[in-house]
């Protein structure tokens, strides 16, 4: 995991792991005790995406700050 601060007021978080699937947003049943993290990540970041690696794939979130 790394976190960097691109600008002011801008946070950017990134984890990484070893598997080729890139993560698809979903919709849970009320239920699930999963399926809610893009979701999640997707409503607080100001942007979001995933980079494919040779050896997996990151996961990446740029959040905002309150001016």
């Amino acid at each position: 995991m790394t976190v960097d601060r691109p600008e002011p007021g801008m946070v950017r978080v990134a984890v990484s792991d070893f598997s080729h699937a890139l993560p698809e947003p979903c919709t849970p049943k009320d239920d699930a005790e999963g399926g809610r993290g893009l979701t999640l990540v997707a409503g607080l970041a100001a942007k979001w995406g995933t980079k494919k690696e040779p050896w997996g794939k990151i996961v990446w979130a740029e959040l905002e700050g309150r001016r």
